[in-house]
């Protein structure tokens, strides 16, 4: 980010903001953070795919890496601590407000269909930022292809997304080697 400083307090406000109208973890998180971070101008909407990836690289849960990476290039370590203060300040007091009142409410049928209700709600919230970062990622047939194979096999096959981004890792350097080597 180039030009004004943004604070510690600014950057915990944001995230306690995200993190307090987020419901369904991490990817419902995205579409949030990039509208936050857009109009502040904090992080360009090509560097978010960046940090997604990352974010899912990274043990931990992934509202928690998300906030680290996006801190961390605001201020570096003190904005990374303020942004995860941030975004998770907001559901600890909330998890605490309804572990203290749930029992009393759990077999209420309406609680039940609301958290039912709100289902799709998140799927949306998650296909939405994903299908958009699809489209810039993938500017080509075998990046889309490369996607879509990594969807089946993690989605239909069980298949271990560290094993995918291995082999596209290799894939990769190969791909980049073989081509250096033939221009010589």
């Amino acid at each position: 980010m180039e030009g004004k400083k943004v604070s510690l307090l600014q950057i915990f406000a944001v995230f306690a903001k995200i993190g307090a109208f987020t419901i369904g973890g991490g990817y419902a998180m995205i579409p949030i953070i990039q509208r936050e971070m857009s109009r502040r101008g904090w992080i360009s909407d090509d560097e978010l795919p960046d940090i997604v990836a990352l974010s899912q690289s990274a043990p931990g849960v992934m509202a928690v890496n998300i906030s680290i990476f996006a801190g961390y290039r605001l201020r570096g370590v003190a904005g990374s601590i303020a942004a995860t203060l941030g975004s998770v300040t907001p559901s600890f007091v909330i998890i605490l407000a309804l572990a203290m009142f749930f029992s009393a409410f759990r077999d209420n049928p309406w609680v039940e269909r609301a958290f039912k209700g709100i289902r799709p709600v998140v799927i949306s919230l998650i296909a939405v930022p994903m299908i958009n970062m699809a489209r810039k990622a993938c500017t080509s047939w075998w990046k889309w292809l490369i996607a879509a194979a990594s969807l089946l096999l993690v989605a239909f096959l069980n298949v271990s997304p560290i094993y995918i981004l291995l082999c596209v890792i290799v894939l990769g350097f190969s791909v980049t080697y073989f081509n250096q080597k033939w221009k010589r």
